[in-house]
């Protein structure tokens, strides 16, 4: 039988308060191995909350550019091994061909940089422009949005220690997952919304985190329009959203943000 995994762990401590100790249990969000395997070759062991596995794989394929679609992702299996967990897919011939071109083996990390850059001049491709606009309302939606976030994010509720990334319509939540590392979140959602053929024109991405560079790349490759993020942005983030025309908003906390980018 397969692992089932909660997102956290329970792991004894010691609690220290001036002169007394105290012995308790706590609970830690999990943090796990996994690795990304198209046509039989590994591509890129992530690390990763070991929760909704499938649309992790399925969203970073996508945002990635390993595959245009989903229509190109033939089969997925999630296999549990004394490792960590591998997520063998089956992609199209044209997909495959031209991940072989540019293949690259990386390792994820929770604060994941550069990961899998191997040359400074890979920095300098070009993304593509957002061919959608936001609607007005968008931005007047965004504090209730964020309002929202947090009765929703149930590992982080236990952990304290999870990036949430939620999609917003209409300033309601209609999707949120979480993860250590907030591209793999973003990554989670993002399969998940186009697995369910979400309308990706109709609404926009919230998450907890800064902005860094990799959020905004991957809202430009499924052409998403606004990002608005709790934390601040990076000047990278800031100049890659400008540069592809996505709207973005940092610092939401209570009624207001800072637009970066519109």
């Amino acid at each position: 039988m397969e692992p089932l995994f909660s997102g956290y762990a329970s792991v004894q401590i010691t609690r220290f308060d001036q002169d007394k100790t105290d012995v308790q249990f706590d609970q830690v969000v999990q943090e796990y191995p996994i690795a990304l395997v198209y046509n039989g070759i590994s591509h890129a062991v992530m690390m990763a909350t070991p929760t909704d596995i499938a649309e992790f794989a399925k969203g970073f394929s996508l945002s990635e550019g390993i595959i245009a679609s989903l229509k190109e992702l033939y089969s997925l299996d999630i296999i549990h091994n004394n490792f960590g967990i591998q997520v063998e897919m089956k992609i199209s011939s044209k997909a495959f061909m031209a991940l072989k071109e540019h293949r690259r083996m990386l390792i994820g990390r929770t604060g994941c940089g550069l990961c899998g850059i191997e040359s400074l001049q890979q920095l300098q491709f070009s993304l593509p422009k957002i061919s959608s606009t936001i609607q007005s309302e968008w931005l007047r939606e965004i504090p209730n949005a964020i309002k929202q976030l947090k009765n929703q994010q149930k590992i982080t509720a236990v952990t304290g220690g999870a990036h949430a990334a939620a999609w917003v319509v209409e300033g309601n939540i209609h999707a949120i997952f979480e993860d250590v590392g907030r591209h793999n979140a973003l990554d989670k959602l993002l399969g998940y919304i186009s697995a369910e053929n979400f309308d990706l024109s109709k609404g926009f991405v919230v998450m907890t985190s800064r902005a860094s560079y990799e959020l905004i790349r991957k809202c430009v490759v499924l052409n998403i329009a606004l990002l608005a993020t709790i934390s601040a942005p990076t000047s990278m983030a800031i100049e890659m959203a400008q540069a592809s025309g996505l709207t973005l908003a940092s610092f939401c906390r209570g009624d207001g943000f800072v637009l970066y980018s519109q």
